[in-house]
């Protein structure tokens, strides 16, 4: 199941006009995220991590780490491939808001 919403959610990226859409709404990639972390950032998947209430600066790293290449895993990386640093900021924000 896990896989199939990564696939499913993985497909609106190619969708024409999806990269100029993240630049001022992260509410779909937000989407994208919450297909393995889950909406209010707790995974239903014990393979997953757990994104609510941890420290901001972490979460930010760990997705731009993920987007250089410096910490592997497949998913991951095509996910974040195309976010900006200030996306990454954001999307390491609204996680590390959220009550564990």
């Amino acid at each position: 199941m896990r896989i199939a919403a990564f696939f499913l959610f993985s497909m609106l990226l190619l969708v024409p006009g999806a990269e100029s859409a993240w630049a001022g709404d992260l509410s779909e990639v937000l989407t994208q995220c919450a297909a393995c972390h889950g909406v209010d950032g707790i995974a239903k998947s014990a393979d997953v991590p757990h994104l609510a209430g941890q420290q901001e600066l972490y979460l930010f790293n760990q997705i731009k780490a993920f987007r250089s290449g410096g910490r592997p895993h497949k998913e991951m990386r095509y996910m974040s491939r195309r976010l900006s640093e200030a996306e990454m900021r954001e999307i390491a924000r609204h996680y590390a808001a959220m009550p564990r």
